[in-house]
């Protein structure tokens, strides 16, 4: 019995790591994608015009990431739902971790002309089909190794990636920053946090090809056969709660992108705040996302995740009237305290997702529904957030910037309304 307990201890321990090391790499490929393109992107790679024209441009190869983790959802949740989670995410890994390599060799438009934008914009659509089948399996490695009444504390670790991998890419950048030249910077010292990324993908592969497939999915396949085509029975006998899910992480993803990938736009160019000054404010914030991912995964545990979620979209709605007017001061303490205010935030429409999201699928077609609601919701809450929000600054000032995110948490709170009026 002691060897048993031991055991099973070491191997919570060895997926937990997986889960979180795994998304903590994807997403500081995915989020150094968007430091840089907020900063240096612009006129990298896109023919001049104006400043504001080549952000734009720039946000827009951004969002194109988005619209390609639906499909790398429905593609990954097929191959996850009927061989399993393991295999899928060594896969995904690889793609997201190849398509970051490349971005660090590209030559810039000055170099090939039109060619370096469209290669660009393909390695992007990479990095966004790769994540598109990271977050589901991270999140079913964890809760379907859940011991009981553990489902969220366990699905947090997922989440954790998040904030682990924004500190690893703005990290890298501030650091480098303080060392470098902006003429140096904007040469050659952006490449090297997409070139970095083949040591972090190397320690995210070796962690997780030890794993073993997960106990809830191996009895599954040893009750029933798979579905053939997951996507098609989950459209069909599912619709619903897919649709339900999809609004319910909109919120989430228009709260971090207007937070961070926004915001270091509109502070470095508008504002004129130094670049590594903001980027410190930002790794400051992000800490109060990685503490609230813990307390909500605690909290969900006690309650349910829904309840959680719920507050957290309401303190959402909220917290976006004053975004606009905090963010416009141009001082550095109403700045970090609106960002802290708003990272805090995301972590209670964030990190109850793992639990949430495929406690409303079977086991099945979990990996097919929890992928591909959380990504379709983040073409809607996240997609379009800095251009929106750069739009909305041209015409009507910052001041309304922030009600991009109330209006994403109302959308959030009908979705959790519909699924809590409608249980799986």
């Amino acid at each position: 019995m002691a060897n048993e307990g031991i055991g099973a201890m070491l191997r919570h321990k060895r997926v937990l790591a997986a889960s979180l090391i795994g998304t903590a790499v994807e997403f500081y490929d995915f989020y150094i994608y968007a430091t840089a393109a907020s900063l240096v992107f612009g006129p990298l790679f896109f023919p001049a015009s104006s400043p504001s024209a080549q952000l734009l441009a720039a946000y827009g190869s951004l969002a194109l990431a988005f619209f390609a983790r639906p499909l790398g959802a429905a593609v990954f949740g097929h191959y996850g739902d009927r061989i399993g989670r393991k295999a899928t995410l060594v896969t995904s890994l690889m793609l997201m971790g190849g398509s970051t390599l490349a971005i660090g060799f590209l030559p810039t438009y000055q170099m090939i002309g039109w060619w370096a934008p469209l290669i660009l914009c393909i390695l992007r659509f990479g990095q966004g089909f790769g994540l598109g089948g990271e977050w589901g399996g991270a999140a079913l490695l964890a809760v379907e190794n859940a011991p009981p009444g553990w489902r969220a504390r366990f699905g947090m670790f997922p989440q954790l990636g998040a904030p682990v991998g924004f500190l690893a890419a703005n990290g890298l950048f501030l650091i480098l920053g303080m060392f470098l030249t902006d003429e140096d910077f904007f040469a050659w010292g952006w490449r090297l946090p997409f070139l970095g990324s083949a040591v972090l993908v190397f320690l995210g592969l070796w962690v997780r090809l030890k794993l073993t497939e997960t106990p809830e999915f191996a009895a599954a396949q040893a009750e029933a056969p798979p579905p053939a085509l997951p996507l098609a029975t989950l459209l069909s006998s599912h619709l619903g709660a897919a649709i339900a899910g999809t609004f319910a992480v909109v919120a989430c993803f228009a709260v971090y992108y207007i937070a961070t990938a926004f915001a270091l736009g509109y502070g470095t160019t508008t504002l004129k705040i130094d670049r590594e000054i903001f980027l410190a404010i930002q790794l400051g914030a992000i800490l109060f996302m990685a503490i609230s991912i813990v307390i909500a995964g605690w909290w969900s545990d006690k309650t349910s995740p829904t309840r959680v979620l719920v507050a957290g979209c309401i303190g959402t709605v909220l917290m976006g009237v004053i975004f606009g007017p905090a963010m416009g001061t141009g001082q550095l303490l109403p700045i970090f305290l609106i960002l802290s205010l708003a990272l805090f935030l995301m972590g209670f429409v964030y990190g109850p997702l793992g639990a949430y999201l495929p406690h409303l699928f079977p086991v099945q077609l979990r990996y097919t529904g929890a992928s591909f609601a959380f990504n379709l919701g983040g073409i809607i809450g996240g997609a379009l957030a800095p251009i929106v929000a750069t739009w909305l600054i041209q015409v009507q000032g910052v001041a309304l910037v922030g009600l991009y995110m109330s209006a994403a948490a109302a959308i959030s709170l009908a979705g959790l309304w519909f699924t809590s009026r409608n249980p799986t």
